[in-house]
């Protein structure tokens, strides 16, 4: 069995910076950790894809990170091998980030963009931008 633990939501003011965590822990993450993936839900709407990371040499064009276009050069998304920790560098925060975040890893599966491409889910962290 596979443990995702995210850390680090908060409440922050518009403009702020706030860092997630997501810990994993169970099997030898390598094994199923092709790419480890940040996504978000905010009330009433669809859990969205913020960013993913490359943890065995997969790439996407050639690129080992990948953001919506949404959150592009506000956030920054990171790892620690050794800590087999992921994590999500937000800056410039807009009341529009307002959102429970969840880490994600594929399993099984493919590990993309769309929230069933992830086997293994957190149990996520809020995350409130006041205006």
């Amino acid at each position: 069995q596979v443990q995702l633990v995210e850390s680090g939501g908060g409440l922050v003011q518009a403009g702020g910076s706030l860092r997630l965590s997501c810990a994993a822990s169970g099997r030898t993450f390598s094994t199923y950790a092709m790419a480890m993936g940040w996504f978000r839900q905010a009330p009433g709407m669809e859990r969205e894809f913020v960013a993913k990371i490359s943890w065995s040499g997969r790439s996407w064009s050639g690129r080992s990170t990948y953001y919506a276009d949404s959150v592009k050069g506000r956030f920054t998304i990171s790892r620690d091998n050794a800590k087999n920790t992921v994590y999500l560098q937000m800056n410039s925060l807009k009341p529009e980030d307002t959102a429970v975040y969840y880490c994600a890893a594929p399993g099984t599966k493919v590990g993309g963009s769309s929230a069933d491409e992830y086997e293994y889910w957190g149990q996520g962290t809020q995350v409130t931008v006041s205006s």
